[in-house]
């Protein structure tokens, strides 16, 4: 059950599919393209919503570049979401279950 899902092109907005480099990641140490959130590794993806919600919950950071920290929420937004649909794709584990 540790599979990832693999997305299909179909199921990834248009906009989302650009080729466009969109945020600069310092933890991952690389630019990340929208699509590529759908099949990063989970582990990268944890690394990438903690950056970005730190990137967003600095005041400073979004007087100083504003552009970074929109993007950073958009970014934040989109891997939530795939963080979710994981998570229910997964179903309970069993430890979850425990009481």
């Amino acid at each position: 059950m540790n599979e990832q899902r693999l997305w299909m092109p179909n199921e990834i907005p248009p906009q989302e599919q650009s080729t466009r480099k969109w945020f600069r990641s310092h933890l991952l140490g690389r630019e990340l393209e929208l699509h590529e959130l759908y099949e990063l590794p989970q582990g990268e993806l944890d690394l990438l919503m903690a950056e970005t919600a730190e990137i967003r919950s600095d005041p400073e950071n979004r007087s100083r570049s504003h552009g970074r920290w929109c993007i950073a929420g958009y970014v934040l937004e989109l891997a939530k979401i795939v963080d979710a649909r994981r998570a229910s794709d997964q179903g309970p584990r069993p430890e979850d279950s425990q009481g």
